[in-house]
């Protein structure tokens, strides 16, 4: 039975929609079209623009709904011209052929706008609207900037002449990339964008080395990794971290003049009691401990007690505001964890981090960083065609076959086809018509068995289960093949 013969309230004085249980609206009468505006002029639509609850997305607040349904539920919803109005919306429900069906109705005096002391969040709500879009396409160039330059950087010789040049842009994308996540993170009004996971310190230590291995300069650096084989888990995020691994190891090259050696060591920590390390009071419990360790210039004693405060610093060149360790110091402790540093003049400095842990054991799964090829068909859906083409070029010089989608739609045509079948889709979250997240679901419903990776600049992913699975715009070449090899693996997460 199709839906317009379901739908009896097309000339109703009042709002009306028939949905089905996906919150599509397959049919919106004209009172309802003037009250949301032209998005529901031209079923099926998602209600997902109109929809303003932060708390459940349009299909999930209906499955809550069915569990416990009242005639009667206040929710609040955009209006044309951008509104948001909390209504009371009169919801029954019903099932034709075997199809659930949900229609509601919003009461004839339900405002088509807010009133005028809703003026200034109207504003904002404009403002922040502005801001997600400014950060959604932010992310997406500096996607393809950072995975096309790390690409290059990968395949070229040390030593080559523009080798210092391509590493300048990358630390800049990465600093225009934080910029990106504080932006979307403002455009959310949130305090924190996403919680900490346990992740593996040691593979975050090693990519941070492996960067400062090939952007030494002149220094003659000898290398040392002495890394617990059997590391516990801590919780961090995992961007902030890299900063403050990468912020002591500048610190420790700068201080080595010619030459010298910096020991990079992991290890796990359990206290029965109470423990003091320098500036550091170590509660009893468990941690994880991060040693890095130079033979450079040290520092002077009267010097070390000010060494984490803000704007304090022994750097006389331009540039230098005394704010590094300050910052490090900040993040650090944010963890629920601590810093200390001891050091000589002449011998050397140690700084030492300490994290809160579990006893559980991280799980090694990297790949080796020669070991990123593959032969696995990927398809690659996404709305930008700077992103389709960054993937494509990164994916296939690594042996991959490459099909690529601008739409969802597109993608499933693709799937239908089966020729050639493919191992894993690589899909983004924020698309017109169909969303990433419609995608999946309708992949896992038809071919359960391919794999799927989602990846986004502004949508965080929703279950644990879904992190594992998930790549985080902007994203590095060598970030895009590893989780390509781990997924294909069967291996996303990195903790038991």
């Amino acid at each position: 039975m199709k839906p317009d013969t379901l739908f009896a309230l097309e000339n109703a004085a009042w709002p009306a929609l028939l949905m089905d249980a996906s919150g599509t609206v397959l049919r919106a009468n004209e009172a309802a079209v003037k009250w949301f505006g032209p998005s529901l002029q031209n079923p099926p639509v998602r209600l997902t623009e109109a929809w303003a609850d932060t708390e459940a997305s349009p299909d999930k607040f209906l499955a809550q709904w069915e569990r416990a349904p009242r005639p009667t539920v206040g929710l609040k919803l955009r209006a044309r011209g951008g509104a948001v109005t909390e209504v009371p919306v009169s919801i029954c429900a019903f099932t034709r052929e075997g199809q659930r069906f949900f229609l509601l109705q919003l009461p004839p005096e339900a405002p088509p706008h807010a009133d005028s002391g809703s003026a200034h969040k109207q504003k904002l709500d404009c403002a922040l609207q502005l801001a997600r879009t400014v950060a959604l396409d932010f992310n997406n160039a500096l996607t393809s900037i950072l995975g096309h330059t790390s690409l290059v950087l990968s395949r070229m010789d040390l030593g080559h002449p523009w080798r210092a040049s391509l590493l300048e842009v990358e630390k800049s994308a990465a600093r225009a990339a934080e910029i990106a996540s504080d932006l979307g993170t403002f455009s959310r009004q949130e305090k924190e964008p996403r919680t900490q996971e346990a992740g593996n310190v040691n593979q975050l230590l090693q990519r941070t080395v492996e960067f400062f291995q090939h952007n030494i300069g002149v220094q003659q650096i000898t290398w040392s990794l002495l890394l617990e084989r059997r590391l516990f888990t801590a919780k961090f995020d995992e961007a902030k971290m890299q900063q403050v691994f990468m912020k002591i190891l500048e610190n420790s090259i700068q201080a080595i003049a010619d030459s010298g050696r910096i020991t990079v060591q992991t290890r796990n920590l359990e206290l029965t009691a109470a423990t003091q390390d320098r500036n550091v009071q170590l509660a009893a419990g468990v941690y994880v401990c991060v040693e890095i360790t130079d033979t450079g210039c040290g520092i002077e004693p009267e010097t070390l007690p000010r060494v984490f405060e803000p704007f304090f610093t022994t750097k006389s060149a331009k540039g230098h505001r005394g704010l590094g360790l300050a910052w490090v110091y900040g993040i650090v402790t944010n963890h629920g964890g601590g810093v200390a540093i001891s050091s000589s003049p002449a011998v050397g400095t140690s700084v030492r981090i300490y994290l809160p842990a579990g006893r559980k054991v991280v799980r090694e799964t990297a790949a080796p960083s020669d070991d990123l090829r593959g032969s696995q068909t990927v398809l690659v859906v996404d709305d930008e065609e700077m992103l389709l083409s960054m993937a494509q070029t990164i994916l296939s010089s690594y042996g991959y076959e490459v099909l690529v989608a601008s739409s969802g739609q597109q993608a499933l045509d693709l799937l239908a086809k089966g020729a050639p079948p493919v191992d894993l889709v690589l899909t983004d979250l924020v698309m017109p018509k169909m969303s990433g997240r419609d995608l999946v679901e309708s992949i896992r419903r038809r071919w359960p068995e391919v794999r799927i990776i989602r990846t986004s600049g502004y949508v965080w992913p929703s279950t644990r289960q879904d992190e594992g699975n998930y790549l985080q715009k902007p994203f590095t070449s060598q970030e895009l093949l590893l989780k390509v090899k781990q997924v294909l693996a069967g291996d996303a997460s990195s903790v038991d």
